[in-house]
């Protein structure tokens, strides 16, 4: 039951997460959706198989430990509820079009199975400084970086008398040429970044719930993380990838590659450092940034997303906790 929580869970994640990287290159029309899923799919799998090297701090993170004593984390059960309320929690939103935090889920999944099996309760202190804290903060200073990178970009494409990137888009969507070619050589390379850093950075979280219980070896489970995640992935990334690519802002190539090259930055710096950031806030944070500084956002779809969001944690909380009782 174990195996099939968290293999589903990775399944989920890759469903919401894995477009994300490549969302501002189908958004601003550099590539076709089946192409830049294709490219970030292969990405996120070769991520979560480098994350049994780079991202081990991860790992005993999300098993549990710190949250919660020691000999609960290391139980089935434990590792059962959270990883149950986290999976329910991200495919109810991918099936809706939103892109929420795995992280911000797993969180909630810690917290509501914590509460419901631990007699000693849930170190609040931890769990504001060591998870809530990144989350928090995050997609504000990757919002900041990308607005600044944006204009930076900007104008280094302005001095050197470059089509204006509203026209390339509208060149784009009618099946004009795209004349681009280095900027979106950038864009490429930048949105594998992130699908590889996510990948990095979500598999030990997700594989902790298999490794702390010590049923199957670290790199049986990421191995197994990835493939799920890629499935889930190439399956279902359709509607949260309509939500980042075409409602969310209307991208140009410009705003793509400001918000890729900020948000590959962050969630490789936070995988490396053992940050349980949610490459979901940095990613949609980066987008929202150029958006803001192109005013080319949708507020309304922006407002949707950030309550998402908001009732992400109480709801994957609220799902563990059940299935803690139930365990």
């Amino acid at each position: 039951m174990l195996a099939f929580a968290a293999l589903f869970l990775a399944f989920s994640n890759g469903a919401n997460d894995n477009f994300k990287g490549f969302a501002t290159v189908w958004g601003s029309a550099s590539l076709g959706y089946r192409r830049a899923l294709l490219l970030a799919t292969l990405a996120t799998v070769l991520g979560g198989i480098a994350s049994v090297v780079i991202a081990d701090g991860l790992v005993a993170q999300f098993s549990g430990k710190g949250l919660v004593g020691d000999e609960l984390a290391n139980t089935p059960g434990f590792a059962l509820s959270v990883a149950g309320g986290a999976a329910i929690t991200v495919i109810l939103a991918t099936r809706s079009g939103f892109p929420i935090s795995t992280t911000h889920a797993l969180v909630g999944g810690l917290v509501g199975a914590g509460l419901a099996q631990s007699s000693d309760g849930v170190d609040l202190g931890n769990l504001g400084q060591g998870f809530v804290l990144p989350l928090l903060t995050s997609p504000f200073i990757s919002a900041a970086l990308a607005f600044l990178a944006y204009f930076v970009l900007r104008q280094v494409r302005g001095r050197r008398k470059v089509e204006t990137e509203h026209a390339e888009a509208e060149a784009g969507e009618h099946g004009k040429d795209h004349k681009t070619p280095v900027l979106d050589t950038v864009h490429y390379l930048s949105a594998a970044t992130i699908c590889f850093a996510r990948g990095v950075n979500d598999t030990p979280k997700i594989a902790a719930l298999l490794i702390g219980t010590r049923l199957v070896s670290p790199d049986i489970s990421a191995l197994a993380v990835a493939l799920a995640m890629a499935v889930g992935g190439w399956l279902l990334s359709r509607r949260v990838a309509e939500t980042m690519s075409l409602k969310l802002n209307q991208l140009d190539p410009t705003q793509g590659v400001s918000a890729n090259l900020v948000t590959a930055a962050l969630v490789l710096f936070a995988s490396r450092w053992g940050f349980p950031v949610s490459t979901t806030h940095v990613s949609v944070g980066s987008i929202i940034g150029t958006g803001a500084g192109a005013r080319t956002l949708d507020l309304s779809v922006v407002r949707n997303v950030l309550l998402s969001w908001v009732a992400t944690l109480p709801i994957a909380a609220g799902l563990a906790f059940t299935l803690g009782m139930i365990a």
